[in-house]
């Protein structure tokens, strides 16, 4: 069945499974009317429903069977798919705003309208699951538009409008789980599929109060034998919808009481005696009795009353505690004698302005078959037929890995919405990685991430598929879950850390050294593997040993470490300065006596004499460039620029010494030196040097940063990156560490 979204004319089924009856209707849309081709009643042999909801599900299907066979020897066709409505037990509603946006001005089509109503209802869902304070697992059952907007401008229908942004106020209405599936399991034991699912007070309301009436405020009551649905019209659409778990039933069960019959009597009671003064039956006892109509209004007055009262006030409820107009009354426990009167009494409205409504609201439907039934039973069937062409609302089953579950149908269902409503773990869908390593690398902990393996095995009716592809009504789904991966291995050569090298000089030379490393305190090769929770500790330095050896060449004569004796142990940093005098003897016995720590001061001692000459240095440079200030000029970027001899002003213009000290007249390259984080850098191959220059001369990874700020400071102050060099500048360079101040 594609109803009015795929052409008119479409044979459409719609079934009213009623608590105490079941009508079906069979016809079509064309022209603007609804045409009647066939129509079925029958009433349950048993209470197998009660207020609205299935108790028996077993015997409901068998009843809808037999409406089903009936209709179909009356067309001479099968019938598989059918429209139904829920009564609104548990009732709830959620009033929700969908806007789209086109990216041009679009013209909407019909397509369009139901693709908005679509992403109304899915808002809806999304906005009711976050205020469902219940354990109960509500569904979508019905959905009314309540106003359309083009624009922004409020307008009453979109179709053929060329626009920019459309958009849809909506209320929706949502019933439980258990209501649902009752439903849909009787229509399938019946070998029916449901077409579309709509609650019966909207399906009511198609027929009951037509569109050019809703302007009125007014109500529908859909008085069944189970519930009372109510449902509210003003300023031209529906406002609210609502239920009471009382109706035709109650009433029944008064007569069981009184007259001590069983419930089938006491129902033929109280509809005989709505059309005559008095009824003979039978009792409990196998006594016949006879009772008359006023006896039967006398005995249901007070219950007929509280009925009405209990319904006037869930309109009132409905209708921001205010009366309504008028009140259209439908269905069969409607026609109980009084009921209309008291209800309007209870509203305080006139009498005249609550009226059952059946065949007089029948004028745009044509019934093509003999004695058709026109009275208010017939209004709720219709109806259902009508929302199936103005809705689609629809749930569809499928099997998921041997598991029969329900997915809300919004036409674009796939494998990943089956996994989800089935609650299978979203981690079996996609590749899960194998175990990770952990370790420690200089004090900071590391992970590397272990191997992805394979992802889910998905089969649709036997078919491979993916999460994507889309799934129908009694799709088959088997989903074999993902793999993990193989456990995360590296190599401790793998390193960042080994990557880097170590450079120091030897004899005068450059040498590039691989970094070593510790495991465990350890001394380990590079293809050593590591192991979760190893401590790792990359040196930054190597011994002189380690570089004799590594350079092949034998270890003889006195050594020399930044130009201080040392021993084949000792250890060797970043620039530092390594040689050996193949010509002196030397017993290293000799340098027995001192110890680790006094070399370090020695070190350290030498090191800082080497700052503070240098720092002597660039003061008397700084003095003496004082002198000649004039010669300075500022550039147009902001550097300072200086002049060329001769051309300055000052006392010191036109001298014939050079900045780095170098006889005037040499025009070729100049070598300076310059310390670099307390260590010695010769500048080499140009004439003059600027400050970012030295980047060119030592090992500094300007991508190391990790967000912080790098410091370079000039002879104690914040360098500039294109200001001169000079003979004995003192440099510093480093990343800024978190919290320290520059």
């Amino acid at each position: 069945m594609a109803g009015v979204r795929e052409g008119q004319g479409q044979l459409v089924f719609g079934l009213d499974i009623g608590t105490r009856s079941i009508v079906g209707i069979v016809g079509h849309l064309s022209g603007g009317r609804f045409h009647v081709l066939a129509q079925r009643f029958r009433e349950h042999e048993t209470r197998a429903m009660v207020d609205g909801q299935i108790h028996d599900i077993g015997k409901v299907g068998q009843a809808i069977s037999q409406v089903k066979e009936q209709l179909e020897e009356d067309l001479n066709r099968k019938l598989t798919d059918v429209c139904i409505a829920a009564a609104g037990r548990v009732l709830r509603t959620v009033v929700t705003h969908v806007e789209q946006e086109f990216d041009e001005e679009h013209e909407v089509t019909e397509e369009d309208v139901y693709s908005l109503s679509t992403m109304g209802v899915e808002q809806s869902h999304d906005e009711f699951m976050k205020d469902n304070d219940t354990d109960l697992k509500f569904y979508c059952v019905g959905y009314t538009p309540m106003h359309y907007y083009m624009n922004g401008y409020q307008i009453g229908n979109l179709v053929g409008h060329k626009v920019r942004n459309a958009a849809i106020d909506m209320i929706a209405t949502f019933l439980p789980d258990d209501v649902v599936n009752g439903l849909y399991k009787a229509v399938e034991l019946a070998g029916l599929r449901v077409a579309n699912l709509t609650l019966e007070p909207i399906a009511a309301i198609q027929v009951a109060i037509p569109e050019k009436f809703r302007m009125l405020n007014m109500a529908l009551v859909d008085v069944g034998a189970g519930t009372s649905d109510i449902s509210i019209t003003k300023d031209g659409t529906i406002t609210a919808y609502g239920m009471i778990p009382v109706a035709g039933d109650s009433l029944t069960e008064i007569l069981v009481q009184h007259c001590l019959v069983d419930f089938d009597t006491a129902e033929r009671i109280k509809r005989q005696t709505g059309a005559q003064e008095s009824v003979e039956y039978q009792d409990i006892m196998g006594l016949t009795q006879v009772i008359t109509r006023q006896e039967v209004e006398s005995i249901l007055e007070e219950h007929v009353q509280e009925m009405a009262e209990q319904v006037a006030a869930c309109i009132r409820e409905l209708n921001g505690e205010k009366s309504v107009s008028a009140v259209f009354v439908v269905g069969g426990g409607g026609m109980v004698p009084g009921y209309t009167e008291r209800l309007a009494k209870a509203l305080d409205i006139v009498k005249e302005r609550v009226a059952i409504r059946g065949q007089e609201v029948m004028q745009g439907i044509d019934f093509e078959l003999e004695n058709p039934r026109r009275d208010s039973m017939m209004v709720t069937p219709v109806g259902i037929c009508l929302s199936y062409y103005s809705q689609c609302n629809n749930f569809i089953f499928v099997d998921f890995n041997g598991k029969h579950i329900k997915l809300y149908d919004n036409g674009r269902l796939s494998v990943a919405d089956a996994a989800v409503q089935s609650e299978f773990s979203n981690e079996d869908l996609f590749p899960k990685r194998g175990t990770p390593l952990t370790f420690v690398v200089n004090g900071k902990n590391r992970m590397v991430r272990g191997n992805l393996g394979e992802t889910a095995v998905i089969r649709l009716n036997g078919e491979i598929a993916d999460m994507y592809t889309q799934v129908h009504n009694s799709d088959r789904i088997k989903v074999t879950p993902s793999t993990a991966g193989t456990p995360a291995v590296m190599e401790i050569g793998r390193l960042p850390e080994l990557s880097e090298q170590l450079h120091v000089y030897v004899n005068g030379t450059r040498i590039n050294l691989p970094k070593t490393a510790t495991v465990n305190g350890r001394l380990e090769n590079e293809y050593y593997l590591i192991r979760e929770g190893d401590n790792i500790h990359v040196q930054n330095y190597s011994t002189v040993q380690e570089i004799a050896e590594f350079m092949d060449v034998p270890l003889v004569g006195r050594i020399y470490v930044n130009d201080t004796p040392a021993k084949p142990d000792t250890r060797v940093y970043e620039n530092f300065t390594l040689s050996w005098d193949v010509n002196a003897e030397i017993s290293y016995e000799d340098l027995e006596e001192e110890t680790e720590e006094d070399a370090r001061k020695r070190r350290e001692a030498k090191e800082a004499a080497a700052v503070k000459e240098a720092e002597e240095e660039a003061k008397r440079l700084a003095e003496s460039y004082s002198a000649d200030r004039a010669g300075v000029t500022v550039g147009s970027d902001g550097l300072l620029v200086r002049e060329p001899a001769g051309q300055g002003s000052g006392a010191n213009a036109g001298a014939g010494a050079s900045q780095g000290g170098e006889p005037a007249g040499n025009t070729g390259p100049v070598d300076i030196t310059v310390l670099v984080n307390k260590y010695p850098v010769v500048l080499k191959g140009k004439k003059e040097y600027v400050f970012v220059d030295v980047f060119s001369f030592i090992d500094f990874d300007l991508n190391a940063g990790g967000g912080r700020a790098i410091v370079t400071n000039l002879n104690g102050r914040k360098a500039e990156y294109m200001e001169t060099l000079r003979e004995g500048d003192v440099i510093e360079i480093y990343w800024e560490e978190v919290g320290r101040k520059r």
